[in-house]
This record gives C-alpha cells, structure tokens and sequence, in this order.
C-alpha cells in the first residue's frame, strides 16, 4: 500500500515511517508542514494519506485543514487523521462527506475510507495497521475514545436524545466501524437484535433509505454534528 504521511515532530515522522515500512507499506513522501502535504498528494498519488491534525504553518489545524482539501479534491483518497486530542469540530469536518461541486472528485463517485485516531493508537501498532487497511479499504474508523467523550457529552435535546441506552451503545460500536456481526459479539446480542437497533436507530435519527448514501455513516454524523449544539 502506498502512503503519503505528514507530522511535523521529526522524530515521531521518522519513527512512524519506520514502522510502516517494516509493515510492508511503501512510504512515498514524509512531510512535516501542511503545505508540502498538499504538494506531496498530487505528485506521488498515494492510495493512504496520514496526517496530524496540528501542522504548520500556524499549527493549528492546518493538518485537519489540509486533509479536507484532499478529500475535496478526491474523494476516492482515503485519510487518516491523528489527533493528541479529542477535537470534536475536527472529528465533524473529517468524516463530512466531500462537498459536490468542490475540487475535481464528484460526490456521486466511490469515496475512500476515512479516520479519526488519537495519536495514542500509534503506540499499539499492530492495531493500528489494522485500522489503516480498514480505512484504506473505504471503511470509516473514529477512535473509540473519541466517541466515548463525546457520548459523554451529547445533547439530550438533539435527536440522539430519542435513543435508547443500548442503541447508544450500538451506534458507538458502528462509529468504530465495527460490523454487525461484531456489534453482537462485543454487547453478547443476536445479529438479529443488532440489526433490529439498528433499524431502529435510522428511524429516530429520520435517516429514511436511500441508496445513494451510507447510512451507517450518515448515523455517525448526525450524532457527531449533534455534539455541537452540546458545546
């Protein structure tokens, strides 16, 4: 797998690319700024693109800034974003779909994996490798620490306040990027019951069928979104 990783701490770039490179990834550029990030994608057209959410030039979130361009401009590039902390505008701008009409990718197109990780992950690499194949298989991860606070700190007045708790704790499993069977195995439920929450789930949060869109992601962005009427 090819991989364009961006983190501005040398020492942790060094050591990342390390790793992935003794995982089997091709590491085509290691960049440490937001804009060698958005020159490096272009160029080398990695199927994975890693980066930090702080990055220069101003070190804020430029990292996440940058991320959200590409997949604007690509929406089949598949991204991982890491994070020292539980950010939740950044963990909504990340997983957005990509806007139609914006960059040269159409929203009608494939759109590729997605994740938002604490940097923490990287320490358990061999889960973290794991992730990122998810992701570069088009599935989308969020940290499940990331969904724990911010579980912690929905709004009962958003729509997520007509689910119940153990619909909660399905739809955390789902932002994980878990599948149904493993929803099951991790609650002990029939992959009958986690189905029937799920439908369920849809129906509360007025996600109705449509098959141009992903459901399961939809879920997971309008609780996310709902956290920002939480803060």
């Amino acid at each position: 797998m090819r991989l364009v990783v961006a983190e501005d701490s040398v020492l942790l770039r060094e050591g990342l690319v390390r790793l992935l490179e003794e995982a089997g990834y091709e590491v085509l550029a290691a960049v440490g700024s937001a804009d060698a990030l958005l020159e490096a994608v272009p160029c080398c057209q990695p199927d994975l693109v890693v980066t930090d959410v702080r990055m220069p030039p101003t070190s804020t979130d430029d990292g996440l800034r940058a991320a959200v361009q590409l997949r604007s401009d690509d929406p089949a590039l598949a991204v991982v974003v890491l994070s020292q902390y539980v950010e939740q505008t950044y963990a909504r701008d990340l997983l957005s779909p990509p806007e139609a009409g914006r960059g040269l990718g159409s929203s009608d197109g494939p759109v590729g994996g997605v994740g938002y990780l604490l940097k923490d992950r990287i320490q358990d690499f061999s889960g973290f490798d794991a992730i990122l194949r998810r992701v570069a298989a088009g599935e989308t991860v969020v940290d499940p620490e990331v969904v724990r606070q911010l579980l912690v700190a929905r709004n009962a007045q958003s729509p997520l306040g007509r689910l119940s708790e153990r619909e909660r704790q399905v739809l955390a499993l789902i932002a994980e990027g878990l599948s149904n069977a493993a929803v099951g195995e991790r609650l002990v439920i029939t992959d009958g019951a986690v189905e029937k929450h799920i439908s369920s789930i849809f129906s509360k949060l007025d996600l109705p069928p449509d098959a141009t869109a992903h459901r399961r992601v939809q879920a997971v962005l309008t609780w996310l979104q709902g956290q920002g009427t939480a803060d």
